[in-house]
């Protein structure tokens, strides 16, 4: 793929649940290794966003591609046509997606959470998906916790649990909806950490989030989102100390 093209492009979004539009002609392009995070109040639209991005939600205007490929669906002799089941899985492969409550099976151990999607979509051979399972556990400070279940971690566990799963699919990006929003406070930073060694490895990476602080450590591009509209962005050393917006220096007052 030519590295001029930009990894995620988001082109002219625009979403309605029923009748309330959620989404404006989104506007969103995501570099290479790039650390984009999405901040705004809550209702601003970043959850949507990210799931029209990875097609757990259609949007009824606009494309999203990745890699430039169209994502959820494919050109076909001129006509436009969804993707299959399969097809979407092993596309939603590539762009992992870590949630506010882990979504983690309850019923399965930390190590067949992570293999579950490497087996039953990438089709690799379970040994080979422990193996590598195993040592994504580690990366995230888990290898004592393979056979652990959900309920004996902790929120904090669970979701880098979580984060392994994700970079199980060997993801070109994973996506992130507020991710330690479920957390109690203690359990933040050790999520943020796994998040800053991806970020440090150059992995692409869109998050939403309302931790300023890391926001303002991690991220390559600001986005502010206010009722479903992109208001401002920037880099972080620019949007923090001099944001051009009315919108942006409000909400920013309110959470420093």
């Amino acid at each position: 793929m030519d590295p001029q093209t930009p990894l995620i492009d988001v082109r002219r979004v625009s979403k309605w649940f029923g009748a309330r539009q959620i989404l404006f002609d989104v506007d969103l392009r995501v570099e290479r290794g790039q650390v984009v995070v999405l901040i705004g109040p809550s209702g601003s639209g970043k959850t949507t966003l990210l799931r029209c991005i990875n097609r757990l939600e259609e949007p009824e205007k606009g494309d999203v591609r990745l890699d430039g490929e169209l994502v959820g669906s494919r050109i076909v002799n001129g006509r436009t046509r969804p993707l299959s089941d399969a097809q979407l899985s092993r596309q939603r492969g590539e762009m992992g997606m870590v949630f506010q409550r882990f979504n983690l099976f309850a019923h399965k151990t930390a190590l067949a959470n992570v293999t579950e999607g490497m087996v039953h979509v990438a089709g690799i051979p379970r040994s080979d998906a422990e193996d590598y399972a195993r040592q994504l556990l580690s990366r995230v400070g888990l290898a004592e916790k393979a056979d652990s279940f959900p309920g004996q971690l902790s929120g904090g566990q669970q979701q880098r649990v979580a984060i392994a799963r994700a970079l199980g699919m060997r993801p070109k990006a994973i996506l992130f909806d507020e991710p330690t929003s479920a957390l109690d406070p203690e359990m933040v930073g050790e999520v943020l950490e796994v998040m800053r060694q991806l970020a440090d490895s150059g992995m692409t990476m869109v998050i939403a989030t309302h931790e300023m602080g890391f926001a303002r450590d991690v991220a390559d591009q600001i986005v502010m989102m206010d009722h479903g509209r992109v208001v401002e962005r920037g880099h972080p050393s620019a949007f923090f100390s001099n944001p051009q917006s009315d919108r942006t220096r409000q909400f920013l007052a309110k959470v420093r």
